[in-house]
């Protein structure tokens, strides 16, 4: 990730709080949130997490394309509005894909020790998580049955 470049300023009308990740956050601790991300550009072809790896960072798409690939194979194309690592801040476990830029994008990244600086400075921060996840795994758990 060192090749990216950081950017300035930052878009406001990015909504960090429509990720399910961070649906049950209050105002106040989305805008901490958006204080922790970077913003970065990167060029067409590159290659933002790798399959197998083990993942560091979320990324938010803000602007761009890219493809979701697993064993060489194309399964999506994200785009704005679109993430994808989020999982890894829980629980740095090996990607579960690959993920490449089809175009220039515009990503807000947020690194998994400044994820776990904020659940320190918020302990309330990892409750809304929780919620959040359970959330999420109910739904999962819904569609996986019905």
């Amino acid at each position: 990730m060192a090749s990216l470049r950081p950017m300035t300023p930052r878009p406001k009308d990015i909504d960090l709080g429509d990720i399910w990740l961070f649906s049950a956050l209050s105002a106040s601790q989305l805008r901490t949130l958006r204080r922790t991300v970077d913003e970065v550009e990167v060029p067409p072809g590159k290659v933002l997490c790798e399959e197998g790896t083990v993942g560091r960072e979320f990324f938010f798409i803000v602007k761009g394309k890219a493809s979701v690939r697993r064993n060489g194979r194309k399964l999506a194309t994200l785009e704005p509005g679109g993430y994808f690592g989020e999982l890894s801040l829980l629980d740095r476990r090996p990607r579960s894909a690959t993920v490449i830029s089809d175009t220039d994008m515009t990503l807000l990244v947020l690194e998994q020790r400044r994820f776990n600086g904020l659940l320190d400075a918020m302990p309330a921060l990892a409750h809304k998580l929780l919620v959040a996840m359970s959330e999420r795994l109910r739904e999962a758990d819904a569609k996986a049955f019905h």
